[in-house]
């Protein structure tokens, strides 16, 4: 792997085809904060917004703000965002965030996850990078409390089903993990609690989700770590495992010294699940697959989604560049080859969001509900920086 020429790749495609995708067509400068439901030109669909994605966007903009270059509409373009935030998606009943607004922030949706949430909370953690406001640090220390006690306080959230088939999930200890990392590299983490969390929750990924026997990552399990051998609770997502592998690989970089252990928990999550989920007839990474290998029921689950594409660049990257095996760069190599060539639009910029099995695309969008200026300039982002292209990202307190 030519590490510096990648590098230099992947800072390329980040400034000069998927930044100019979104900007400045996402910025809503009537009421604030960002639209990101767009065809494959960059026609505008839907003027809708997710709460996630407002802090998401932010974060990105900040990200880059703080390690590439000080543009300020890239600042105020976040700033915006974490005003509509603050004022439009806040629940004053309770100080919960909604999930989908209007485009002037009328409630549309709320759900009982915390995710928006802890989005925030990162948003404003770079917003302190940036600006060593104060206030910035109180929001991000805010948001992510209200994460911790909704997902980690025992009968908190409400419950999605009767209670008779417990469960515990993967993804919001995934997300814990980035999130403490991404406001500690801000804030610092003087008390320690953050890396604790970040300890407990790669713990329960340990001891809980990875599953030597079978050589898998599952999504869901039993409150012991058993399988619950159902449709639902035997569904895995490869980009999901793949994603909260990196994380791991981040901490263990981190930290410095032996980290053997981690990087060996993070090395089976991503071998694993491009065995599992790597797409042996027609290349790229299926989305669904059954920890036992049985009928998978969701139909999309052989279709292409754009961000396990992008988690396993990033998955990729840095066990090779952590590792120096050359198992890694060769997957990096094919995954990059099948991403770029299906997902890519070279005439308008940016990744297509969805495609179908054999890898054409299921319709244009490049902007969802879900789909944002996130996943993929965040591969695009780590991957140069891992690769050396981009620095740390700086704070101005520092």
């Amino acid at each position: 792997m030519d590490t510096q020429a990648l590098g230099q790749f992947y800072k390329e495609q980040l400034l000069n085809d998927v930044e100019p995708f979104w900007f400045p067509r996402a910025i809503d400068r009537e009421h604030g904060g960002f639209y990101h439901c767009f065809d494959a030109d960059g026609t505008l669909v839907d003027s809708d917004k997710n709460v996630w994605a407002q802090g998401r966007m932010a974060w990105m903009l900040l990200t880059c703000y703080n390690s590439i270059e000080q543009r300020p509409y890239w600042k105020e373009a976040a700033e915006s965002a974490l005003k509509f935030l603050e004022e439009k998606c806040v629940d004053p009943s309770d100080g919960r965030m909604y999930f989908h607004v209007t485009a002037d922030g009328t409630p549309i949706r709320k759900r009982r996850y915390a995710y928006s949430e802890c989005f925030a909370a990162i948003a404003w953690a770079a917003h302190y990078g940036a600006t060593g406001d104060p206030h910035s640090a109180e929001r991000a220390r805010h948001w992510l409390d209200v994460y911790t006690d909704i997902f980690f306080t025992p009968g908190k959230m409400q419950p999605k089903t009767t209670g008779k088939r417990p469960s515990e999930n993967l993804g919001c200890r995934m997300i814990m993990i980035v999130t403490c990392q991404e406001i500690r590299r801000y804030l610092g983490d003087p008390d320690g609690s953050l890396t604790a969390w970040i300890d407990r929750c790669i713990r329960d990924l340990q001891t809980l989700f990875i599953h030597d026997e079978l050589r898998a990552v599952a999504e869901n399990v039993a409150p012991d770590g058993s399988i619950i051998d159902h449709f639902d609770e035997r569904t895995q997502n490869p980009g999901h495992a793949i994603e909260g592998a990196w994380f791991i690989l981040a901490e263990a970089r981190e930290r410095g010294g032996d980290q053997s252990e981690l990087i060996a928990t993070a090395r089976k999550m991503i071998d694993w699940s491009l065995e599992r989920g790597w797409d042996k007839q027609y290349g790229g990474l299926l989305y669904y697959t059954d920890i036992y290998g049985k009928p998978v029921q969701e139909y999309w689950h052989n279709m292409k989604f754009w961000w396990p594409h992008d988690e396993a660049l990033i998955g990729t990257c840095l066990a090779y560049v952590m590792t120096g095996d050359e198992h890694y760069a060769e997957w990096h190599e094919r995954i990059r080859d099948w991403s770029f060539t299906h997902f890519h639009d070279k005439e308008h910029g940016d990744w297509y969001g969805y495609l179908e099995r054999d890898g054409s695309p299921a319709n244009g969008l490049k902007g969802t509900m879900w789909k944002s200026f996130f996943h993929h300039p965040r591969a695009l982002w780590f991957c140069a920086h891992f690769l050396g292209a981009i620095p740390a990202p700086q704070t101005q307190h520092s």
